[in-house]
């Protein structure tokens, strides 16, 4: 081959073995064309013969791949010096003529892709039904297909077409009998359409057929030349202008065609200084497929006018022409084996504080060729999960860490204690008043101090200190100290001196002792004066662990509360005398509460044990070093957001101790201790405190920069400074030094988004702390903390010369990655709880069942579904799951409530012999609950057991009972059987706690835990953050604009919650914290329950999780027997009464007009909806089975709506025949001759709407199979639009619950209603519904006016559900009574004969616990008036006026006569 050839090869990354084929042997370039415009490298080969079709496709493949990586596209030509090729390659090369280019339109490329072809001669003998045999093929595609085999090297070819009258038989065949349904359809049709046409206009002139063409080079042709026009910002833009280019990244795009076929492109873009909506009109859609680059995420160039758009109201370009540009994204531009490791990064699950979700950050770090990245998320590690997985599949090494709140467990009140009596110490009261918080960079301007005894003062002290230039106007504002002052002050080494002789033999004292020492040791070394050696004592600690219930122990809040008087705060002579005043206080507290009177007890006696609470935050990043780490940080984790958590999650210092193994500790940012310890006290300070750590973290100088903005630090050269004296501490103690970059956000562009979030938590957050006083007052800005790259960083580090950057960069970095070992932070198998003789139990539990329902020895067909379950069941440890799930259930019942199964759980017979569900699976069968005789139907001719004839026993003459749903097992467990079960359970609203509690009970404390859940900003609350920020910040954002900033925004952690009803269930032999941390629900720590840390869908496939749900149909079913005594298990499911509520409202004694709708289905839960009673309307189903197919068709996506309805219209298919569950699919295609497996498979890809996604192949080979068994065309076609389909077993749980409440409603009607304002009506009108059917029929069409104006309120929406319900028990001859001083209950109605009489609760406004007190005052005897009715009952004035309204209250008067005099009595 030749040589570029060969170089052309490399690049693509063809095999070796392919290369050596000996087709390649010859093989050379003729000439490459290079399209620059439309980015198009055109090439043209020679081989020596027609390529074998596997090394064309692997050329083709790479060729694609390789230039699209730089938006270019490859296309090529073959030419091949020898001509010879057998029939069979001529037939795959005819086949993959179709894949692209003009050939693989999609009518052509149907009909002829997979026909049979030969050649002979120069003739291309395609072989086919008179169908294909058309002029306009001949003319527009046949030349296109000689083309296209031409270009893969074979000779120029005449198509010639040989028709196969076999195949136009075939084919005649099938369409007749498809075109007779269709014809009667269209006929109907047909008429229709003829009416509307005669009032149409003429029809358009007849268009030719035009031959399709290449959208590609056409666009190429087309391209506008914008390469050279001058771009506007779009900040600048703020009027109506014309012919303005704007360059930017579209991020929404949505197309609408007008009626008359016109498309109109909407879509915004940005350059990221503002945005804009952009406008642009195509004529039709074939049209607007020109427009394709303009897509979410492209980058163009776009020419138009900016005009103000009449419905918007706000700027939009009409745009005329558009140009795809490149982007040039930022790259590491340093080589492989030179590129730096983030170590400190955050994810969106850093609470409103940081973007990227953990995805983003290791997929642009494995883009950049990093071979590490850390994540270290505030207090959390709910994104290593998902970094876990994404880690994996960017093939990347992910350090697991987290920046943690460290705290002291407790802080000294005392320094350098000894023993003597604090009533007896002379105190010397000081404070200093510096240029700034640091000893190393600030000066001393003024030494304030009180000598004092028995709370006197003896001696003062009071020196300024002229620091030598200027004072700032930040310090001369804070401090009140002006130049003036300090001008003729004495010398700093003279006042040292004096302070140290005025202090001897006392105890000093300060309020915020740390600050001041700190400040005076640092001077009296640098002055070779000896440290501060006496006690020490801190008003601020003392005030602390003294007054706990505090909140506030600032100077300021201390004086105020014990009435000390603070002239000036923060001017050191006042500041000392007042510190000195509260010490005298707190010595006398001290002893008369605590009875502490000696200095060293303070520390013993008094520091409480949770003074953690109040210390000040230290940051530190923990990182996972190997398995037993990730445990221990799980630990931690926990018990900073449970036992420790005060306002942030805390970790006290010897919780960190305990926990330390496989960690490594990193010094952190600016908030972290080591860094402070720099700035407050110097190197050698700094030194003693980062032993502590494993490695020293240095940022760049630009993320430190808020700090000079806040004064702390001076300027960038005294940062830089600091920089190099942490580099100096690692290089003293031998610990690596770190550039870390503190990432927030990945691109620099996205600070903005970030800037929203931050601010929007308002000016209370520490971060958004205001500098300055009065309207100047502004929060310090937001360092530039994107993700750098390698060269990025280096350029930030310049400042320490080159070597030592790339040292901290690049070379540490690397090293520390490397000793971080790879851990498994999801684990891989599912992790069931231990029940002792969990396995016996189901069996034992089973088999008793099936005994005394189906007699011993079983029948086969029952002994058979048993085994087969048993066996998977068992085989894969799922009884624990099963055992639990019916101990719950078991409990429940034995309270007297109902529980509904929901889920695919009903699937499985053996849940149904223990209990857990009511739904059974096999076959519909008869049995006899005397003899125990049984007889199965399995020939598919009944859907359910329920709609079989009644029969008596042939042996004994008892009545039989009816089951059955033919459900099979698979849908539950798998085809295998090993599926994860999921058991949903549907407890009654009223008894969930109960069976929380239980599962509580059942597993153990500490190994049942609510499944957590993580709540992100939404977008209507980013948009809100923007407005706000708009607002507070004076913007002013177009609409386009605010809605990218939004968009920017959303999607940040906000809070956490819990799951309604999820309970995760920890194996008894393993604990929670090999899965997951724990916390609290929301930071809550009163909450009943702890959650897991990590949102429950990221574990939920490692262990067991319950759905312990609570709903109302079980509580309506416990109210019905309640009030009627009857027992839901005895309800018939195949009534006639109830049956016929679904065909008419006869049954009810009612006409349709009479309720407003044509079936008895009000009040009927999951048939009540105005959906459902559309379908049931139009079905009318008769049969249990028929009902269970509603249920399926109304909770799929599309499976009824252009789908079922349509065949069931038609005539094609009725309600028994088409699809409904998905587990009809398999039972239908099994009945139908399809192997078990096959049928599970096909189910399987339906009901999840894989059916289009899968590859056609596999999808022609179901179908093929589906024919071959006559499974006919509308069935096959139905698949292929479902999205989601419904278990059977959900279905018939529903139904089975639903019947039982109609039943009710048909026979017991008071009952029914009674129990349905009880439980399931949301809102009331008591008024109107009492009123009698007028009144409600006239509200009734009051909001039925609304809705249609979309003005109803949701309380509305509701109530029209009530009133429809209150309307038909009128209608039906019932009352729905007044509210009734004496006899209306709290919370329940009341029967009265036909009438029912509303509880208080119904009253809007009165609650249940007024309502409970207005009964008990009732109870002692009646109201007299207005105002004893609102002393005794507990009403407002406003509850007592709404009943008078109502004429609840007859003729009260408004005062007791009498009572004048009661008060002399």
């Amino acid at each position: 081959m030749s040589s570029k050839f060969e170089i052309l090869m490399n690049q693509l990354g063809i095999s070796d073995q392919l290369r050596r084929d000996p087709a390649l042997v010859d093989a050379r370039i003729e000439r490459v064309v290079v399209h620059k415009i439309s980015k198009i490298w055109e090439f043209h080969f020679v081989f020596s013969n027609i390529l074998p079709i596997e090394i064309f496709l692997e050329l083709k493949k790479g060729l694609g791949e390789e230039f699209s990586k730089t938006g270019n596209r490859a296309v090529f030509e073959i030419k091949a010096l020898s001509q010879e090729f057998s029939n069979e390659l001529l037939q795959v090369y005819y086949r993959e003529a179709f894949s692209e280019g003009p050939c693989a339109s999609q009518g052509f490329k149907s009909l002829y892709q997979n026909l049979q072809v030969r050649a002979e001669g120069n003739q291309l003998i395609i072989e086919g039904s008179e169908a294909i045999d058309k002029e306009h093929f001949k003319k527009n595609h046949l030349p296109n297909l000689a083309n296209q085999l031409e270009k893969f090297g074979f000779p120029a070819f005449v198509c010639q077409i040989e028709k196969n009258d076999a195949l136009t038989q075939e084919q005649e065949k099938a369409f007749h009998t498809e075109n007779e349904q269709i014809v009667q359809a269209a006929n109907e049709e047909a008429l229709r359409a003829m009416e509307q046409l005669e009032q149409m206009a003429p029809p358009p002139p007849p268009v030719e057929e035009k031959p399709s063409f290449d959208f590609q080079a056409k666009k190429a042709a087309a391209k506008p030349k914008l390469d050279k026009a001058e771009v506007t910002q779009m900040i600048d833009v703020t009027t109506e202008e014309n012919r303005l280019v704007f360059e930017g990244v579209v991020f929404d795009v949505e197309h609408k065609v007008t009626r008359t076929g016109r498309v109109l492109i909407n879509f915004k873009m940005t350059d990221y200084t503002s945005s804009f909506s952009m406008q642009k009109w195509v004529k039709n859609e074939e049209e607007a497929q020109k427009f394709d680059i303009i897509k979410k995420n492209s980058w163009l160039r776009v020419r138009g006018n900016v005009e103000m758009n009449n419905f918007t109201r706000d700027l939009t370009m009409n745009v005329q022409d558009v140009q795809e540009v490149v982007h040039y994204e930022r790259k590491d531009l340093m080589p492989e084996g030179e590129r730096r490791v983030e170590f400190h990064a955050h994810t969106n699950m850093s609470t409103m504080d940081a973007l990227p979700e953990v995805e983003e950050i290791v997929a642009t770090a494995a883009k950049w060729g990093h071979k590490a990245i850390a994540i270290t998320d505030h207090g959390n590690v709910q994104s290593f999960p998902h970094g876990y997985k994404a880690a994996k599949k960017a093939g990347i090494q992910l350090i697991y860490g987290m920046e943690a709140n460290i705290v002291e467990d407790r802080v000294p009140i005392v320094y350098n204690e000894v023993e003597m009596d604090l009533s007896e110490a002379t105190y010397v009261v000081f404070d200093v008043e510096t240029t700034g918080l640091s000893a190393i960079y600030n000066d001393l301007i003024q030494v304030a101090a009180s000598k004092m005894y028995k709370g006197n003062v003896i001696a003062e002290f009071d020196e300024f200190i002229n620091p030598g230039h200027p004072l700032s106007a930040f310090t001369t504002e804070l401090t009140g100290i002006t130049d003036d002052h300090v001008k003729n002050a004495k010398p700093l080494e003279q006042v040292l001196q004096e302070f140290q002789e005025f202090c001897k033999d006392t105890v000093l004292v300060a309020h915020n002792a740390t600050f001041d020492v700190g400040f005076m040791n640092a001077n009296y070394e640098r002055h070779g004066l000896p440290k501060i050696s006496q006690p020490v004592i801190d008003t601020l600690e003392f005030a602390r662990n003294l007054y706990p219930e505090y909140k506030r122990h600032g100077l300021g809040p201390l004086t105020k509360r014990f009435g000390v008087a603070l002239e000036h705060h923060h001017m050191a002579n006042y500041d000392a005398e007042a510190t000195g005043r509260l010490l005298f206080i707190f010595i006398k507290e001290v002893a008369e509460k605590h009875g502490v009177t000696d200095l060293a007890r303070l520390n013993i006696d008094l520091i409480s044990p949770d003074s953690y609470k109040k210390a000040r935050i230290k940051h530190a990043t923990i990182y996972v070093k190997n398995q037993v780490g990730l445990k221990n940080i799980f630990k931690l984790v926990s018990l900073s957001n449970t036992k420790y958590f005060e306002g942030v999650p805390r970790i006290p210092r010897t919780i960190l101790d305990a926990h330390r193994e496989g960690l490594i500790l990193g010094s952190a940012c600016s908030e972290g201790e080591v860094f402070d310890a720099v700035v407050s006290q110097g190197v050698d300070a700094a030194v003693e405190v980062a032993k502590y750590y494993d490695f020293i973290e240095i940022m760049p100088p630009a993320i430190y920069a808020p700090l000079i903005a806040k004064e702390q630090v001076k300027d960038m050269e005294e940062l830089q400074t600091i920089i190099k004296s942490l580099i100096e501490v690692g290089d003293r103690l031998d610990k690596p030094v770190l550039a870390t970059g503190n990432v927030h956000y990945i691109e620099p562009e996205e600070e903005i988004y970030r800037e929203i979030i931050v601010r929007s938590l308002g000016q209370g957050a520490m971060i958004n702390r205001t500098i300055g006083h009065g309207e100047h007052a502004q929060p310090a800005p937001l360092p530039k903390a994107h993700f750098r790259t390698t060269n990025e960083m280096l350029d930030e580090f310049a400042f320490l010369g080159e070597e030592l950057a790339r040292k901290l960069v690049i070379e540490n970095t690397n090293a520390l990655a490397d000793i971080f070992e790879s851990v498994e932070v999801v684990k891989g198998d599912l992790y069931t709880p231990f029940i002792d003789k969990a396995e016996e139990t189901v069996a034992e539990l089973t088999y008793k069942k099936a005994f005394e329902i189906y007699g011993n020895p079983l029948p086969d067909i029952v002994d058979l579904r048993i085994e087969k379950e048993l066996t998977s069941i068992l085989g894969n440890g799922f009884a624990v799951i099963y055992l639990a799930s019916q101990m719950l259930v078991q409990r429940s019942n034995e309270r007297g409530y109902l529980v509904g199964s929901r889920g695919s759980v009903g699937s499985s017979f053996v849940a149904t012999m223990i209990g857990i569900t009511e739904v059974n699976p096999l076959s519909p069968h008869y049995v006899c609950g005397q003899c125990q005789y049984s007889e199965f139907i399995t020939d598919g001719s009944y859907g359910s057991g329920f709609d079989m004839p009644n029969k008596d026993c042939p042996n004994c003459g008892h009545k039989l009972s009816k089951n059955g749903q033919d459900i099979p097992f698979e849908t539950f467990l798998g085809f295998d059987g090993d599926k994860v079960p999921d058991i949903d359970l549907n407890f009654s609203g009223e008894d969930q706690p109960s069976a929380h509690l239980d599962v509580r009970d059942i597993f153990g404390e500490e190994y049942a835990f609510r499944a957590g859940t993580v709540g992100t900003v939404a977008a209507k609350t980013a948009y809100g953050f923007v407005k706000g920020y708009e607002r507070d910040y004076g913007k002013f954002y177009r609409d386009a604009e605010v809605e990218r900033l939004a968009q920017g925004a959303a999607g940040v952690k906000r809070t956490t919650g819990q799951h309604p009803g999820g309970i995760v269930v920890i194996p008894n032999y393993m604990d929670v914290y090999d899965f997951t941390p724990v916390q609290y629900p929301a930071d809550d720590v009163t909450a009943e329950w702890q959650t897991t840390h990590f949102n429950f869908h990221d574990i939920d496939e490692n262990v067991l999780k319950l759905d312990v749900l609570g709903h109302d149909d079980p509580t309506m079913i416990r109210k019905l027997q309640d009030l009627s005594g009857i027992d839901p298990n005895e309800i018939p499911m195949d009534d006639e009464g109830v049956m016929a509520l679904f065909s008419g409202t006869d049954v009810l004694g009612v006409t349709p007009e009479q309720i407003g709708t044509p079936t008895g289905m009000l009040g009927i839960p999951e048939f009540g909806t105005n959906f459902v009673r559309g379908m049931v309307d139009e079905t009318h189903p008769t049969t249990f089975a028929e009902l269970l197919q509603l249920s399926g068709l109304s909770h799929g996506t599309d499976v009824w709506l252009g789908n079922a309805q349509d065949l069931i219209k038609q005539g094609i298919a009725d309600l028994s025949t088409v699809i409904g569950c998905r587990d009809d699919i398999m039972v239908y295609l099994m009945h139908a001759g399809l192997e078990p497996k096959m049928a599970f498979t096909i189910m399987e890809r339906v009901r999840k709407g894989l059916w289009l996604k899968i590859s056609e192949e596999e999808r022609n080979g179901y179908i093929e199979a589906m024919k071959a068994n006559k499974v006919p065309e509308w069935y096959i076609e139905s698949c292929g639009k479902i999205k989601y389909m419904f278990p059977k077993a959900h279905a018939a749980a529903y139904v089975m619950m639903a019947l039982r409440v109609a039943y009710f409603k048909v026979h017991h009607p008071i009952y029914y209603y009674c129990a349905y304002f009880s439980i399931r009506a949301k809102a009331f009108d008591i008024k109107t519904m009492g009123a009698g059917l007028d009144a409600i029929k006239r509200r009734m069409e009051e909001i039925a006016e609304k809705r249609k104006n979309n003005e109803a309120s949701n309380v509305e929406i509701d109530l029209y559900t009530t009133l429809e319900i209150v309307n038909e028990m009128w209608e039906r001859g019932f009352k729905f009574g007044k509210l009734d001083l004496y006899r209306s209950d709290a919370t329940e109605f009341i029967i009265d004969g036909d009438t029912l009489i509303p509880p208080f609760v119904a009253m809007d406004g009165l609650g249940e616990n007024v309502a409970k007190q207005l009964v008990r005052a009732r109870e002692e005897g009646e109201f007299l008036s207005k105002t004893e009715l609102r002393k005794r009952g507990g009403l407002s004035s406003t509850l007592v006026e709404k009943m008078d309204e109502m004429g609840i209250l007859g003729n009260m008067p408004e005062d007791n006569q009498l009572s004048l005099f009661d008060e002399f009595f």
